[in-house]
This record gives structure tokens, sequence and C-alpha cells, in this order.
């Protein structure tokens, strides 16, 4: 655990360019609505359950918390065993899975959407780590870890099992740069989990790759416009919402068919934003936590649901 502090407190003084304004009551303008997590010492996490349920996490303690956007409340879900981290997650819905990225720590969780209960944790690599985000697919999950060039996959067997051998895949081309201190970050399997989109904050940028069956993979640039302070991403068809944490707004983009380029369609803000970090998409509706890096007198955490489009 003490490591993970020391970490937490590295990962604040490297992403954080200077305090933001104070933290305060959550706004209540416009039509904007802000869930508490009660109880939570941090966040950065959240995922779309069955329905209108979302998971959302605290990032320092590692606690999971269950909520429901239409009633407009949550409460701690699993208290989770000290030493743990809860950064970016994402759940198997069809196997009751949570899979969530532990940060500092260079493990991955997964848990029982049902009875609660820890079902594996995986050490995915040693230091240095920080396992930020998670892509679910019909059979495992891919993690990114920001300080390497690497994605790491947890097999699903048909019978929604989690498999014992850790995939580890090193990229090559941009996506594998490392020029700061946090590089890749979210993540988003699409057309059937053949193609990864990679979210790299340093770069302020998006890549693809097609992770086959082998230990190392090409990647390749979405061209288009810089995406400062790019966290977690979202993907639906060819719509791709892109969080940008420490400038407090969404960039909704078009994707081509080819996956070779971008274009931002919109921009997503709220009064209500306070370092927004991931997101999950409940219909026309955008779930974001807020993890309120650099907040001065922050003390309390929520989710807030903006319009998608």
């Amino acid at each position: 655990m003490r490591r993970a502090a020391v970490g937490l407190v590295a990962l604040a003084a490297l992403i954080i360019p200077a305090p933001v304004a104070s933290a305060g009551p959550p706004s209540t303008k416009g039509d904007d609505k802000v869930i508490e997590l009660p109880g939570a010492s941090s966040a950065e996490g959240i995922a779309e359950g069955v329905g209108t349920t979302f998971f959302a996490g605290d990032l320092m303690k590692g606690d999971i918390f269950r909520g429901d956007i239409r009633r407009g409340t949550a409460r701690l879900f699993i208290d989770v065993p000290d030493g743990r981290m809860a950064v970016g997650m994402k759940v198997d819905v069809e196997n009751g899975l949570l899979f969530v990225a532990g940060g500092f720590t260079g493990q991955a969780y997964v848990y029982d959407t049902d009875t609660r209960k820890t079902v594996a944790t995986y050490q995915l690599t040693a230091d240095p780590a920080f396992i930020n985000d998670v892509a679910v697919t019909d059979d495992g999950a891919w993690f990114t870890n920001s300080v390497k060039g690497e994605l790491y996959f947890v097999p699903v067997d048909r019978h929604g099992k989690p498999g014992d051998e850790v995939r580890k895949l090193t990229l090559k081309g941009p996506a594998a740069e490392t020029p700061a201190d946090f590089n890749l970050n979210g993540i988003a399997a699409v057309r059937g989990g053949r193609t990864l989109i990679l979210a790299h904050s340093a770069n302020e940028a998006l890549y693809t790759v097609e992770p086959g069956s082998g230990e190392y993979a090409d990647t390749a640039k979405i061209t288009g416009d810089k995406l400062p302070y790019v966290d977690g991403i979202v993907v639906k068809g060819n719509t791709l919402w892109a969080v940008q944490n420490m400038i407090n707004q969404v960039s909704r983009v078009r994707l081509d068919s080819r996956l070779d380029s971008f274009e931002v369609k919109d921009v997503i803000t709220s009064p209500d934003f306070q370092v927004p970090t991931t997101g999950a998409l409940f219909g026309d509706t955008l779930a974001l936590v807020n993890a309120k890096f650099g907040v001065q007198g922050a003390s309390t955490y929520e989710v807030v649901l903006v319009d998608a489009r």
C-alpha cells in the first residue's frame, strides 16, 4: 500500500501542471445530473453494467461502487483488500465479470458482479508500471501500461472463466513511444476485438493496433487534431468520445471507416466537470467520473451525466 501511496503522489505531480479551481458543492446548473460516490476518497474509473447500472472505483483504496444512472444513486459495492488500486475498468456483461486496472501495483483484478468476490488477480508486469485502462472483447480483456509500450491480455474461456496465463504484447511504431511519464492511456476494442484503439496522453493522439496472435504488433496513427490531456475513450460505431481530463471536456469525434483519420465534431463541457477521466455510454447519455486531480479541498467524488450528443 505504501508503494501505491507514493505512486499516487507521483501521478499527481506528473500529470497536474498546477492546481485547478477549489472544490465546492456539485453544480446544479443546466440539465446535467451529478451522482455522488458516498465515502469515496478518490476516483478515476467507470464502467457500464447491465441496463442503467454503472461501476466506479476509488482510485487510492481500490474499492468498487455500484450505481444507477436512472435512479441517480450509488453505494459501496466491494470493499477490497488493502494494497489495491482501481484505475480504468470494464464489465464483461455476458459473464458477469468486472475487470479493473491496478495502476502502480502492476496488477489487474477480476471481480464477480453478482457475488462481489475476487475471481482472479494478475501480476501483469513488474516495475515500472501503471496499468491504466482496459477493454473487453469476446474472449478476454486488454490492459494498457502508461510507462511501457506494452499491452496485456487476460483470456476468458467459453465458460466465462478467466485463464491463468497472461499474454504480453510488445508494441512497435508510434504508440510504443514513451516521451513522458504517462503515455498509453485509454483503450477500446472495435471490429469484434480484431482491432484496438489506443489513446496516448503524451502524444495527444489516437492509434490503432491489430493484436493478432504474436508477441509484437505494429501501431498506426489515426490522423486528426491533437487531443490534449486525452485520457479514457469510449467508442460506438464510428463515433469516439475522448475524455480530456485537465481541460474539463470531452471531444466527440467521427472516425473514418478505415480508422485512418478522425474529425472532431463537437466538444462536450459541463459546469460540473472537475477533471473527468473516464466515461461510460448509456444510450444518449455519457457518464463521466470526476477524478479532481489537483482540485484544492476535494472531499467528495461523483459521476456526472451529460448528453452524449
